[in-house]
């Protein structure tokens, strides 16, 4: 399942979402999304986790959380 992470503090890395995924199952896939022209990010990732009831964990578990100072939204992403 696909999961929209949204919301993300600038400062968060690819590498602190796989993590904070990974918590609730498998990650098969992270992607966070950056401008192209400044390499920074721009709030929002994908997350792919092959299983859909630890997808549907991660996303009851973390919505709405507060993660470095900003309260991230998650959902399914729509393909």
């Amino acid at each position: 399942m696909k999961l929209l992470v949204r919301n993300l503090a600038r400062t968060t890395s690819e590498h602190e979402i796989r993590v904070l995924f990974s918590a609730h199952g498998d990650v098969g896939e992270c992607t966070l999304v950056l401008d192209q022209e400044t390499g920074q990010s721009k709030g929002f990732a994908f997350v792919e986790m092959p299983n859909d009831s630890e997808a549907k964990a991660a996303i009851s578990a973390l919505n709405l959380e507060t993660i470095a100072n900003n309260k991230i939204r998650v959902k399914v992403a729509n393909s």
